[in-house]
């Protein structure tokens, strides 16, 4: 136990491992990274087995989505450059964000009402909720954000800017959508 000034006893919780913090949010960012990675290079080059953008796009238009090319540049964009930054941990918020807006339509484009895989949402939101908790987290001392300036310390507040970022420009592709 320890007390504060007004000698009132206050419980602490042990202070974690560092090391084992930061390798655990390595494995996490690694494994998200290269998945989203994996899938907006599907989506822009049609690499392993996807549709490039021609066959995105139509993907995107029979969903809902005007102008489906343009959707399949942002959404593989997003997913890519997000996927990769969460692997060099670098701009881990923005990245995060960038995953977590695409995951948002995902989800809402499936809305089949069903959670089990392959039909259902439960990927997406897994996803989702990974790249949240990332923002939320930061990426740990294993990334090159530990040695930029601005973001060597992750805030709190970096991490709920990215994900009002993330839900707003999700709620605005939807909109578009209709």
């Amino acid at each position: 136990m320890a007390t504060i000034p007004s000698n009132r006893p206050v419980l602490t919780a042990p202070v974690a491992d560092q090391s084992a913090l930061d390798l655990g949010l390595l494995v996490i960012r690694l494994v998200v990274g290269v998945t989203m990675a994996a899938h907006g290079t599907q989506k822009l080059f049609g690499w392993f087995d996807g549709g490039g953008i021609s066959g995105t796009g139509g993907f995107f238009e029979s969903s809902g989505y005007p102008q489906g090319e343009t959707m399949a540049w942002i959404a593989g964009l997003s997913e890519t450059l997000g996927g990769i930054g969460l692997i060099a941990g670098l701009f881990t918020p923005l990245a995060a964000a960038a995953i977590l807006g695409v995951m948002i339509n995902a989800i809402a484009v499936k809305g089949t009402g069903e959670f089990f895989a392959p039909k259902g949402i439960e990927y997406d939101l897994v996803l989702a909720c990974t790249a949240a908790g990332l923002a939320l987290t930061g990426p740990g001392r294993v990334a090159f954000d530990h040695y930029l300036p601005g973001l060597r310390y992750h805030r709190l507040a970096y991490g709920i800017a990215a994900i009002a970022l993330a839900v707003v420009t999700a709620a605005v592709v939807l909109i578009i959508r209709g």
